[in-house]
């Protein structure tokens, strides 16, 4: 499936800039550096969110041909020029080399060795970094080298991680981890390695749901990775799983979900629910020159987008297990449910991303179809801020917990086992058995994760046709 194709009947720009940089060879010719300057300015001209903050984004910012052709050429690279226009309260808008693997991202296609982890700061010593194994993908090299979930790792071929080199370090296709342990205060190697390899893959983000018996009533617990549109299916059938038994609550584990497709997110708020059908959700506000075309009011839905009935559970409350990577879709779950039922979330301070792109292709008209053949840059700009219906958004802080309890990194527990700690403290809270609003607070900072090597790493996106 493809997203976040476009059709604008029109040209902002006009045809002060059309045919600069034309090119009438047969043959696709490699595009210069120019070339791609002049697509990235005018697509974040025509769609940039925050375009009234950048001056040099502004519609008569250029007399002249030459003008404009002089001002490109300031800019040596692609990633340069992006980076100029971008504003400076921006930390999501992203431009890619290659496209086509930021179309497979969507699709929830990636290099993987299965091994998803979190990084976190030394303790004692911030400067190290040591990861721990947030889960283990089915089918994947690491499942078949026995690495589990809560596992510490202190080395990549053999050495130290820091906040300087892990990226670096885990950008490979291949490494090998040196294992850890700790005990909460310190990392100690324990001289065993894994190597691991990554391979195409493509992951259910549905990775576990099942049915909790608390104090005799049956609660849903479902833990949703990704908003990955062709899992939509996917989804519903877990919540068909949910119907039978009539379920009195759900726990949501969004606690690794950063994010993806808004129409996901729309109907998985219409799976937790089903009493708002055509409420309002959210609405959406574009930048001046766009609102009036596209900005849209998004509602609660009775069918996902191949036209399937939505298994819907019709609760009046929902716990949303959240992380600082719970971000962007997985926050505008929580925002759009919010006026409507009780959202109880439980964890740490989710990640603050209110935004959503679209991509942007070099085209006639910015879509997919029609891509200059001559590279494969594509932007992904922020294009609007979803606002929920009585009016919230700009939460750049993220929402805080109800229940504030960081992971244990010393003692991470079973996903879906009782004891787990965020899921126990869900299910105290449901149960009644414990009322503490602060538990288990460490302290240690998060620095990234496995899915930073993703293209759509925390990013929501719309999907308009072309």
């Amino acid at each position: 499936m493809r997203f976040l194709k476009l059709f604008l009947p029109f040209m902002v720009l006009g045809s002060l800039f059309t045919g600069c940089f034309d090119d009438n060879d047969d043959v696709p010719q490699v595009a210069s550096t120019l070339d791609i300057n002049d697509f990235i300015w005018k697509g974040m001209n025509v769609f940039y969110l925050y375009k009234a903050d950048v001056p040099d984004l502004a519609n008569n910012r250029f007399s002249s041909d030459q003008e404009y052709t002089d001002y490109l050429r300031g800019f040596t690279s692609p990633e340069q020029i992006f980076g100029d226009l971008q504003s400076n309260i921006d930390e999501f808008s992203f431009l890619v080399d290659d496209y086509i693997a930021l179309e497979q991202a969507f699709d929830g296609v990636t290099m993987n060795n299965g091994m998803e982890y979190g990084l976190v700061r030394y303790p004692n010593n911030p400067s190290n970094v040591f990861g721990y194994v947030r889960y283990v993908l089915p089918n994947t090299d690491a499942e078949a080298k026995g690495i589990k979930r809560g596992y510490v790792f202190s080395t990549v071929d053999g050495t130290q991680i820091t906040d300087q080199n892990f990226r670096e370090l885990l950008a490979a296709d291949s490494y090998t981890i040196g294992l850890a342990t700790f005990d909460g205060t310190n990392v100690t190697p324990t001289n065993t390695e894994v190597s691991l390899t990554k391979v195409q893959y493509t992951e259910n983000p549905v990775f576990m749901t099942k049915t909790i018996d608390v104090g005799g009533n049956p609660v849903g617990y479902i833990v949703y990775n990704s908003f990955t549109a062709d899992f939509d299916a996917q989804l519903n059938a877990a919540f068909a799983q949910f119907t039978a038994p009539k379920v009195t609550d759900l726990i949501l584990d969004l606690r690794y979900n950063g994010g993806g497709s808004v129409t996901s997110a729309i109907d998985l708020a219409s799976m937790i629910t089903g009493q708002f059908d055509n409420e309002v959700f959210t609405t959406e506000e574009w930048n001046a020159d766009l609102q009036d075309q596209f900005g849209s009011i998004n509602r609660f839905d009775s069918q996902i987008r191949t036209g399937e009935a939505i298994n819907s559970l019709n609760l009046s409350r929902v716990y949303i297990l959240t992380t600082r990577s719970s971000a962007s879709a997985s926050e505008l779950v929580i925002n759009g449910l919010d006026p409507y039922i009780q959202t109880i979330k439980v964890g740490d301070t989710t990640r603050g991303k209110f935004q959503a792109s679209i991509t942007v292709y070099d085209s006639e008209n910015y879509g997919r179809q029609g891509a200059d053949p001559g590279h494969t840059y594509a932007m992904q700009p922020l294009v609007l801020k979803s606002i929920n219906s009585v009016g919230f958004t700009d939460y750049f802080d993220g929402f805080a917990p109800d229940v504030l309890i960081e992971e244990d990194f010393s003692n991470l527990g079973e996903l879906g086992n009782e004891e787990e700690p965020l899921l126990k403290a869900a299910i105290d809270h449901i149960s009644g058995t414990r009322q503490a609003k602060n538990y288990n607070v460490k302290g240690l900072e998060n620095i990234g994760n496995s899915k930073m090597f993703s293209p759509n790493y925390e990013k929501m996106y719309v999907e308009i046709k072309e």
